[in-house]
């Protein structure tokens, strides 16, 4: 793979009696993935297939399969036909090679020569390293960093000239070799040069949101956030006054000296009284609404919720169930919940609460909101967990404009293409001299400007439908993005764009499932391919026992934001314990009065569409009465929904060896080896 990302031409020789294995149809997929120029395909030891008439069905079914892959091959050529490889000779020399998209946007060298400096003493950790190649892409410029390989981005001392001897004929046996003493210095950085700086500089005006999130202490609310507001925090602020019964025509000033609710006499009649009172009720309120005087929106099924006195039965004494009782019908209802939820999985979110546990304090962090793709989110909420240095990572206000600026930079100066140079670099860890082996292809790639700072990254993956397993959120994975490798944690989330950029998290990427990928790594100007790999234990016989990489889904970056809420939803349900019309009493939802209190601002609904609100605690255990805008049945089950956001995790560079962390199922260890196509 290393030597087709620079290779203007690919070859697959194929096997005439052997099928392609999984391993190598894992690499054919994987070089695909990465992008190729131009391919040709040839069959080898074809005359061993006897009788020679079955020989064109071979071809056949050799071309058939490689155009599942690349479906413009029109031929297939033997090895054996002197023929043959003429004319592939031929078209290695004729054909223009079409290039790679993001390759063609940057400048990369397969490097020839790796050269390490001498001058420094045993106990210096970084020294400087020439690498000798041939320009190809864009110009090489000083200014820009250099990717080398898996060894990271270092900056240019300077470039020199590195051009072959050249030879010219005097007379017919003599000739002369013309080599220069010294090279040549091509181009020197200067004070544009990009430096290794991933972070921004630490501004101490980042610190004033934190002290704005935490203005309002946790200890005065009283109740749960619900999209940018916490209900019954202030009773005075949150709950309106009742309605007073005023004469027509009476100011705000004058209703302050009307006392009381003796109004006999204003008016000289009960009918004056209920006239006047339909007509002149003081609404004037600045306090918020509350969520219950909301109207349910008119797409559910249903009459809205009626408040009238003959809906509600006569009230009567509620009596808290004994300790023993509870705990048997709390653990029968949850293990025939438990078993529902395996057979149809209509609640992926749900979570069960100790009946010993507070729920505000356990889903302290979590929010309600009314639409997850229209509400608004307050971010300040957020500030106090954020990870560190989050606000020091790269924002893009405009991104289309940023990368065409960064794109058209490449495009003027620097060293031209197809010159042959030495690239001396600065400050290169010695310890990559013992790790580096000469035989395997090495290539560098020349960075646009800011590609490497870090900021939030987000790609498309699709995981095939051929997958054994779904793929779970946060686990490892090693991915390549164009010339850059990194171990990162990806975090999984719906896709698509939504009015307030908040989107829920998913725990889990199922099969011919397409979703998002985030996680914190340097950000990549442009439309890249992405590929996502897994340790493999299957052995193979040039590995062993080790774990092969093994190719797991594919994706394309998209434009990098900050500012994408990531939304890990939670549902707590409760079973509807008595039903009278549209009042019903729920429990096993909470297990104490003060959770009631504390999350009654939020909407409750049911798996079968229903919707409301709580109506009141019952006793000390949990229970209470909640009001739906329809019947609802015994069998269905009540829920809430709460949410919180998550936080991307950084990427770490991926040097080549041994990967050792979370793994689908727990810890992975062990040394990785990818092999390398033959270009």
């Amino acid at each position: 793979m290393n030597a087709c990302r620079v290779a203007d031409f690919i070859i697959f020789l194929l096997s005439p009696d052997h099928e392609v294995g999984e391993d190598g149809e894992q690499l054919i997929r994987a070089i695909e993935g990465q992008g190729v120029s131009n391919v040709l395909t040839m069959v080898q030891h074809l005359d061993m297939i006897q009788p020679p008439k079955k020989q064109p069905q071979v071809i056949a079914s050799l071309k058939s399969y490689i155009n599942h892959f690349f479906p413009n091959q029109d031929k297939v050529h033997s090895v054996d036909s002197d023929r043959e490889c003429a004319n592939v000779i031929r078209s290695l020399c004729t054909t223009t090679p079409k290039g790679v998209g993001w390759r063609e946007d940057r400048n990369w060298m397969l490097i020839e020569e790796v050269k390490w400096s001498e001058n420094h003493e045993e106990s210096d950790v970084h020294g400087g390293v020439t690498l000798t190649g041939v320009v190809r892409g864009k110009g090489l410029k000083s200014n820009r960093l250099l990717q080398v390989g898996d060894w990271g981005h270092y900056q240019i001392e300077r470039i020199t000239d590195a051009s072959l001897p050249t030879f010219r004929k005097r007379k017919a046996d003599e000739m002369t070799v013309d080599v220069d003493e010294k090279a040549k210095v091509l181009e020197t950085p200067d004070e544009d040069q990009d430096n290794l700086d991933e972070l921004a500089p630490y501004d101490e005006l980042m610190t004033d949101h934190d002290d704005l999130a935490a203005s309002e202490a946790p200890s005065k609310r009283k109740g749960v956030l619900l999209d940018d507001h916490h209900y019954f925090s202030d009773e005075d602020q949150s709950m309106p006054p009742p309605p007073r019964k005023l004469p027509p025509g009476t100011s705000n000033y004058q209703s302050a000296w009307f006392l009381g609710e003796d109004m006999s006499d204003v008016y000289s009649s009960d009918s004056d009284r209920d006239e006047t009172m339909d007509s002149n009720i003081d609404v004037s309120i600045a306090a918020p609404p509350l969520p219950q005087d909301e109207p349910l929106p008119s797409n559910h099924f249903g009459d809205p919720t009626e408040t009238t006195p003959s809906e509600y039965p006569q009230s009567e004494a509620f009596l808290n169930p004994s300790p023993t009782d509870e705990a048997r019908e709390l653990s029968a209802y949850r293990s025939s919940r438990k078993t529902s939820a395996e057979e149809d999985r209509e609640f992926p979110d749900e979570i069960e609460l100790h009946p010993n546990v507070l729920a505000r304090e356990r889903l302290s962090r979590y929010r309600g909101l009314r639409s997850l793709k229209t509400s608004t989110w307050d971010t300040s909420e957020d500030k106090p967990h954020q990870p560190q240095d989050y606000d020091r990572l790269l924002r893009i206000p405009d991104y289309k404009s940023a990368r065409k600026t960064a794109v058209h930079e490449a495009l003027v100066g620097g060293v031209p293409a197809g010159k042959r140079v030495s690239i001396h670099l600065r400050n290169v860890p010695l310890s990559l001299q013992k790790t580096h082996d000469p035989s395997s292809p090495l290539s560098a790639f020349s960075l646009l400007r800011h590609e490497h700072k870090r900021t939030v990254i987000h790609t498309t993956i699709s995981l095939p439908s051929s997958a054994s397993e779904p793929l779970p959120s946060k686990c490892e994975l090693l991915i390549q993005i164009g010339s850059r490798r990194f171990l990162i944690n990806p975090l999984f989330s719906q896709s698509g764009n939504t009015p307030n950029d908040v989107h829920k998290y998913l725990r889990f990427l199922h099969p011919g499932q397409t979703a998002v990928a985030s996680f914190i790594a340097p950000v990549t100007w442009g439309s890249i391919p992405v590929l996502f790999f897994l340790p493999s234990p299957s052995p193979t016989s040039s590995t062993a026992n080790r774990p092969q990489l093994h190719l797991t889904a594919t994706g394309t970056t998209l434009p990098p934001s900050p500012t994408r809420t990531i939304a890990k939803r939670i549902i707590l349900t409760g079973h509807p314990y008595k039903i009278h019309k549209k009042l019903v009493t729920v429990r096993y939802m909470f297990f104490n009065k003060e959770d009631v209190e504390w999350f009654k601002a939020l909407r409750l609904w049911t798996k079968r569409g229903r919707q409301g609100f709580v109506k009141e605690s019952l006793g000390t255990h949990g229970y209470f009465k909640a009001v739906f805008d329809g019947r609802v049945g015994p069998m269905d089950a009540v829920g809430v929904s709460l949410y919180k956001r998550v936080w991307p995790r950084g990427a770490r560079v991926w040097d080549g060896g041994m990967i050792e962390g979370e793994g689908k199922e727990g810890k992975v260890q062990g040394e990785v080896v990818m092999s390398d196509a033959v270009a």
